[in-house]
């Protein structure tokens, strides 16, 4: 309806107003909020820019949920679907680790398998007999890293 009177000043806003059954003080609300924001407006604005910082700040990795518990660690009262809705209007999202990179390593068909060694009977005679490793699979940003974890069986 602003824009019908923006577009058509000659009209005159009463007379235009008085049609379309709206009170003039309706027109004039939303003329002085378009000049002023409201509160919550105006704190969105503020909240926006910390999320946009805190979101920086993670390397774009934070999400939401993230984001909500940093803002409520630092005493902010905001809501976690407040956090989400502006974290969508600023274009804001975290990084799934479960959709990040390009998926699990696969083996090579050409290559040969380590020799089982101990048949898989896990059971060892004593203390440091036999040593069993778990190759686990971490994922970067760069490449996939391998963290070993090596525990003895003891019997």
């Amino acid at each position: 309806m602003t824009g019908l009177l923006d577009e058509h000043p000659h009209l005159g806003v009463e007379p235009v107003l008085r049609e379309l059954s709206i009170a003039s003080s309706t027109y004039y609300r939303w003329r002085l909020a378009e000049r002023e924001p409201c509160e919550r407006r105006r704190r969105d604005a503020g909240l926006t820019g910390r999320i946009k910082e805190i979101h920086t700040e993670s390397g774009g990795i934070y999400g939401s949920p993230r984001v909500h518990a940093v803002l409520k660690r630092e005493g902010e009262a905001v809501g976690r679907k407040r956090v989400e809705r502006l974290m969508r209007e600023a274009g804001l999202h975290g990084i799934s680790p479960r959709r990040h990179g390009k998926g699990f390593t696969r083996r090579d068909p050409e290559a040969t398998l380590a020799p089982d060694l101990v048949n898989r009977d896990f059971t060892a005679q004593g203390p440091n007999r036999l040593w069993v490793t778990d190759l686990t699979m971490i994922a970067t940003d760069e490449v996939s890293a391998y963290s070993l974890k090596c525990s003895a069986k003891y019997s």
